[in-house]
């Protein structure tokens, strides 16, 4: 306990939200890229301890959020077969296709199984050799060195019965989309710790060149993200941007090396769809083509759906931080966790689901 209170001291939050406030001159304008520090930041109001002039804006960084309504269609087209056992992270299976979710598929007969790694689904295609076994890998950096293990580990048990449905995104790509739109308003980033832990932090150093804007590596706790925010404000005010590390205790310049390696082994870049945003070149990973087996796409022949965003749900410009989720006039009455339009209001990192469940209405 004594870690986390450390990093949750309210009067460390307070100290720092009143060194932000004495040394800021005017507005600024950050962005929050993960949705883990969404969550963190609205439950511990810690954007109601800053000064108004001081925006946050939330980010894209929401794996379940940003996964694109034409793979859940696919995923779904998939887990309804009957020789396959599809197998997902529980926070996939309530996010809403064209038609139906993957737990609708699951309540209609079909075998889909929530596991806990990528590697239980290996097992799984282990003990299952008459059954087609699907993982759906979805997720930024963090996650892509565990599916590229089980896709290691499958290829060495020579299983012909597994395969994943990649989704994987990447954070430097989606950065560099936001700075370059005409109408950004970012002046500066808390980039996601946790992704830095695998990455490390070189790929964005061009992006603060490019862009001349801070971006600062922060963890989750009320300490780190307010300790990041008042770093950022620091360089804004003496108007330098370069990458700073706050996350130092898990993050580091060249990340994990032995993770790194292992997933430029597995995956390729590629361009990739992200929900409500359209596509981001080089911001996606794909299996190489020697590993071209393990991909359930290409497997089941399920990679032409293609399907159109629901207007209503306004995922995209929540995404890009360009509206807060209580502009949605969706938001809490057509679209609630129980009846969600669209991932953000799912998904335990989106920040639609965060503003419902702590009441945030602006």
């Amino acid at each position: 306990m004594r870690f986390v209170d450390e990093y949750r001291d309210g009067e460390a939050v307070r100290r720092a939200a009143a060194a932000i406030a004495s040394i800021q001159t005017r507005p600024w304008t950050l962005m929050e890229i993960c949705g883990g520090q969404t969550h963190s930041i609205l439950k511990f109001g810690l954007d109601q301890l800053l000064p108004e002039a001081l925006t946050l804006v939330h980010g894209p960084g929401c794996p379940v959020c940003v996964t694109p309504l034409e793979l859940i269609d696919q995923a779904v087209e998939i887990a309804a077969r009957r020789e396959v056992i599809f197998t997902s992270f529980g926070d996939m299976l309530r996010v809403p296709g064209s038609r139906k979710s993957l737990l609708q598929v699951k309540s209609e007969g079909g075998d889909v199984r929530v596991v806990y790694s990528p590697l239980d689904a290996v097992r799984l295609a282990e003990e299952n050799p008459m059954r087609q076994v699907v993982f759906f890998a979805v997720g930024f950096e963090t996650t892509a060195p565990a599916n590229a293990m089980a896709v290691w580990r499958a290829h060495e048990l020579g299983l012909p019965n597994f395969t994943i449905l990649c989704s994987h995104v990447l954070v430097p790509p989606a950065i560099d989309a936001i700075l370059g739109a005409p109408d950004s308003r970012i002046q500066g980033f808390l980039a996601a710790g946790h992704v830095c832990t695998v990455e490390g932090t070189g790929d964005y150093e061009p992006l603060a060149r490019k862009y001349h804007v801070p971006i600062v590596v922060t963890g989750f706790e009320p300490v780190d993200l307010m300790a990041g925010i008042l770093i950022c404000v620091q360089a804004l005010e003496k108007g330098e941007a370069n990458v700073e590390n706050a996350y130092r205790r898990s993050a580091h310049t060249a990340g994990n090396p032995a993770a790194r390696a292992l997933v430029r082994r597995m995956f390729r870049t590629c361009d990739r769809a992200w929900r409500g945003i359209g596509v981001i070149p080089g911001s996606g990973l794909a299996l190489r083509e020697e590993f071209g087996a393990f991909d359930a796409a290409h497997r089941f022949e399920s990679a032409h759906i293609r399907t159109e965003e629901p207007k209503e749900c306004i995922a995209g410009e929540i995404l890009l931080g360009h509206k807060r989720p209580s502009q949605c006039g969706a938001f809490g009455g057509r679209c609630t966790p129980e009846h969600p339009l669209g991932a953000p209001m799912v998904s335990a990192e989106g920040a639609c689901a965060a503003y419902y469940a702590y009441r945030r209405t602006a």
